[in-house]
């Protein structure tokens, strides 16, 4: 990576869920612990290999995959093309900020669970630990915007979150929907605009 190009690796993200371990034991069974299928790059997190339905109220999405470990609080990520499916209109945010969020019901092998509130798009975000944050002179919560080099498909995506943190590790977020407007597939990279 050069100076005057800053370059982030991508991960996509479909839709996926994060629940509390009550959540997850009502859905599939007393005691149950999620099983790792695939660690993600960010320190500690795994796709399990549980996956639950979503219902909403004019559709339903089967095999959404579960990401551990468990949480405090139930949260669920879906894209704008979701959201048509399930007939839900969930803001965009980031991770954690779910106050005047829809809910939705989960279903799983042993139970289901109807959510109050949880559902969100994820707004796109820069991971990224303090010393990358440094390299790159930006600072957590500060709002950035990549440049997508791609085959017919180049664009700037503007509204981007920088997230610092000691246990993060380089990595733009987008969904599924971001990444097939810019062709986009996991691994590629993306220029910082500062």
């Amino acid at each position: 990576m050069s100076e005057d190009r800053p370059l982030i690796p991508v991960a996509i993200s479909a839709r996926h869920a994060h629940l509390s371990q009550e959540s997850i034991e009502r859905l599939f069974g007393a005691g149950y612990r999620l099983r790792e299928r695939a660690p993600l790059k960010q320190t500690g997190q795994f796709a399990a290999e549980e996956t639950v339905t979503l219902v909403g109220p004019r559709g339903r999405i089967e095999n959404v995959r579960l990401i551990g470990p468990p949480r405090e609080t139930d949260q669920v990520e879906i894209s704008r093309t979701d959201e048509h499916v399930l007939g839900l209109d969930a803001p965009v945010r980031l991770s954690g900020e779910l106050s005047d969020t829809p809910g939705i019901t989960i279903e799983g092998p042993r139970g289901s669970i109807t959510l109050d509130h949880g559902v969100i798009v994820s707004l796109r975000h820069i991971h990224m630990s303090p010393e990358d944050a440094a390299r790159l002179g930006v600072h957590d919560r500060q709002v950035v915007r990549v440049a997508v080099d791609s085959e017919g498909r180049d664009l700037i995506f503007g509204d981007v979150v920088v997230r610092v943190r000691p246990d993060f590790r380089l990595e733009l977020h987008l969904d599924t929907d971001e990444a097939n407007a810019a062709g986009l597939r996991p691994g590629d990279t993306v220029v910082l605009l500062k």
